[in-house]
């Protein structure tokens, strides 16, 4: 923003990081589509001398990233998973990295599929309790992984209580965010070193851009970050990060109906004789609804279910039969998507872990969009049956 006052968490959306262009007095940061710079000489330069190191469109939305997170330093990368590989690339061989049993699969892939091969020791623990984290913790741990409300299980973790077992035990924590939205959770304020987002989903909210960000408050941990950013080069072009500035704007008009149409149709299951149970941390009866209270906003869109025929058949006819809700992988983006995590976003977790840690094959998960919930409600009532 052109100062500092403090502003009200809506206004922030819509102006933390941006400035008009100096040269135009575009209100709308431009997109500089641009590899290199041109040097006055040697070294000397505007600030920018290769995209990949740094680009005014990128540097906008970096800013707006930490603004909007209540941090010091965001920096944007290629997609969330290469924001996660930077934060591994901060390890050597040896070390030991504590990770909730219910995640995203591709973070279990890039984790078990990639780095056990170059000496990380990862263990999977239910973070519902954080005295499974502390009993984890070994003389070799240096990271603790967490996500908030999980993915699928929307299973919530106790951030500021692993923050203080992390600090104790001088941890890295970080949290995956990018269920909740910088709209309903700030993890940095309650103790967490680093954030990160799947900047496809909620932040960007259409759909039609993939990429991934970290915040952090530390400037030896940033700069740590900028140069693994630099070096490896798994950067987002700039009409990638004009397109998620841009989306940022209205994260907080969007994440609020998101929030609301959830609530409705997490009820309207609950409430549907076929289903067995719904996974939403705003039920009164969800074990981490308390926690949830006092660390979110609100509950969000995110919601998993399960039918009470939950043969494969009946399952595979139900993901087949909506006809608003769209069968996608992905979530976050204003249209309803409908996803089975067994086949398909946690494919890469061995059948045995996922039923062990409670993801079973029927399980279903519903990324609720901003349509009118009544259509939303209609149409997942006439899949089911």
């Amino acid at each position: 923003m052109a100062n500092n006052k403090q502003y009200g968490i809506g206004t922030n959306m819509i102006h933390a990081g941006v400035t008009p262009d100096p040269s135009t007095g575009a209100i709308m940061t431009p997109i500089f589509q641009t590899s290199t710079y041109v040097q006055s000489a040697p070294g000397e330069h505007q600030g920018y001398d290769y995209s990949r190191a740094g680009n005014p469109t990128r540097q906008a939305l970096e800013d707006a990233l930490a603004g909007i997170e209540n941090g010091k330093f965001g920096l944007a990368f290629g997609s969330g998973v290469a924001a996660t590989d930077a934060v591994l690339r901060l390890l050597a061989p040896g070390d030991e990295i504590i990770a909730a049993n219910d995640m995203y699969g591709g973070t279990y892939r890039l984790f078990e599929k990639v780095y056990v091969k170059f000496g990380l020791k990862f263990t999977y623990v239910d973070m519902k309790s954080v005295d499974n984290i502390a009993n984890a913790i070994t003389a070799n741990t240096k990271l603790v992984w967490t996500e908030t409300p999980t993915n699928p299980l929307i299973n919530i973790t106790d951030i500021a209580a692993v923050a203080a077992i992390a600090k104790k035990n001088n941890i890295l924590l970080c949290v995956d965010n990018t269920f909740a939205s910088p709209y309903l959770q700030n993890p940095l304020n309650l103790g967490a070193d680093i954030v990160m987002h799947s900047a496809t989903k909620y932040l960007g909210g259409h759909s039609d851009v993939v990429m991934g960000a970290l915040i952090v408050n530390d400037k030896s941990l940033r700069d740590e970050l900028f140069f693994i950013q630099k070096s490896v080069g798994a950067v987002p072009g700039p009409q990638d990060c004009f397109l998620v500035l841009r989306g940022i704007k209205t994260l907080h008009v969007r994440m609020d109906r998101h929030c609301e149409n959830g609530a409705k149709v997490a009820h309207a299951l609950k409430n549907n004789d076929k289903v067995a149970k719904v996974y939403w941390a705003g039920f009164e009866d969800h074990p981490g609804h308390e926690i949830a209270k006092k660390q979110m906003r609100n509950f969000g869109g995110m919601i998993s279910f399960e039918l009470k025929d939950d043969s494969p058949e009946n399952v595979k006819r139900v993901l087949c039969s909506t006809k608003l809700i769209a069968l996608a992988e992905s979530l976050g983006g204003v249209e309803s998507l409908i996803n089975h995590p067994a086949t398909m976003t946690h494919a890469s977790i061995p059948r045995e872990e996922r039923i062990k840690n409670g993801l079973t094959d029927g399980l279903i998960r519903l990324s609720v969009g901003i349509e009118d919930v009544a259509d939303l409600i209609e149409d997942l009532n006439q899949a089911i049956g």
